[in-house]
């Protein structure tokens, strides 16, 4: 049983993955890599002597059944680096992680078609509304949206996706012991329980610390085809991930907002620096050279008659009040009147707050 090597590598805390990639090169068995000698590991070209040393005295006090079992008790999966269903994309990364552990069904998320949604904790309202209106571009679809489970632009990825019906992928910066913040538990529990997976490179037991939030934003990056930045100050997390896409040579794609928001500041850096521009799913697709064979929004707007498709397209840009939907399609009131009521039995509009009309 190899995994519980690649396991005990991974419950030692502060553990380079570099480190062990550089041991698991060296001898070729993960069993060997992990047994290895002070003699042997000096061996190993441009491996530290220290790095080696204080990982002898860390795996020393490791019970490698134990670990394993911790895992299994938790009902953890785990993929590792030498598991044929390890997500080819992020094992092209320079440092992948040398264990994935997950809740939820991760294989029935589409890996081909993935993207990251990444942004600030602290979004703007605007922000917010911005990520959901392009998730929502793409309802129904294949794609999965990638995104780290944290407050702000995350959640609201996360959120669209499934109300959406997209497939979702959270990545943790800590092991399943801890719910980082607390506050999107019931995303936790919705991704474990059919919507995506939840994901972390992190042993159970290992803490939400500070330096492993930069850390675990490759793995959003590198699970991915393209990252799309929400919002990012000139001194943020998302700034990081987006240098981190640009390194793995991966399709950066930006958000534009408001000039007077400070967490625009990192966007338009970004995009002078020739990101690409995202106002709408279809720019995503066509930055990516994606087809989407069925869509069900376009499929649904193909079978409404000539009038009722002025009304749909007018109401997908924003909501419309009876009165505005008269004047911008010129139709009769009763016209317009019978056309509303079609189109809200059939399901493809709905009335909100207001009096007004937007799309189902």
């Amino acid at each position: 049983m190899k995994q519980k090597y690649w396991i005990g590598f991974s419950s030692i805390e502060q553990l380079d993955s570099n480190f062990v990639h550089a041991l698991y090169n060296y001898f070729g068995d993960i069993e060997l890599a992990f047994n290895a000698g002070l003699e042997e590991i000096k061996n190993i070209e441009g491996l530290s002597v220290k790095k080696a040393e204080n990982f002898l005295r860390k795996r020393d006090g490791v019970n490698i059944d134990k670990v394993y079992q911790g895992v299994k008790d938790r009902g953890i999966n785990v993929l590792t680096l030498e598991d044929s269903k390890y997500p080819y994309l992020l094992k092209q990364i320079s440092d992948p992680p040398v264990c994935l552990y997950y809740k939820g069904d991760l294989f029935s998320c589409n890996l081909e078609r993935t993207i990251a949604v990444v942004g600030s904790r602290r979004a703007s309202l605007s922000g917010k509304e911005s990520v959901r209106k392009i998730i929502s571009d793409l309802r129904n679809t294949d794609i999965c949206v990638v995104s780290g489970l944290a407050s702000g632009i995350d959640t609201e990825a996360h959120k669209s996706a499934i109300d959406n019906n997209l497939k979702t992928i959270g990545v943790i910066a800590s092991g399943f012991d801890y719910t980082y913040p607390s506050d999107n538990k019931y995303l936790y529990k919705k991704l474990e329980e059919g919507c995506g997976a939840v994901v972390s490179e992190y042993y159970p037991t290992f803490e939400p610390l500070k330096f492993r939030f930069p850390q675990r934003n490759r793995v959003i990056t590198g699970l991915s085809y393209g990252t799309i930045v929400g919002e990012a100050a000139l001194r943020s997390g998302a700034l990081i991930s987006a240098n981190l896409t640009l390194e793995q040579g991966r399709e950066l794609m930006c958000i534009p907002g408001l000039i007077n928001n400070i967490n625009t500041e990192g966007i338009y850096k970004l995009i002078k620096d020739g990101a690409g521009i995202v106002t709408r799913g279809e720019d995503i697709l066509n930055i990516l050279g994606w087809e989407i064979i069925c869509n069900e929004q376009n499929q649904q707007k193909k079978n409404l008659p000539p009038s009722q498709k002025i009304i749909f397209d007018i109401i997908s840009v924003e909501p419309k009040g009876f009165d505005e939907l008269q004047t911008l399609t010129g139709l009769s009131s009763e016209e317009l009147l019978t056309a509303l009521s079609m189109m809200e039995i059939n399901g493809s509009i709905k009335q909100t707050e207001g009096d007004r009309y937007t799309k189902a």
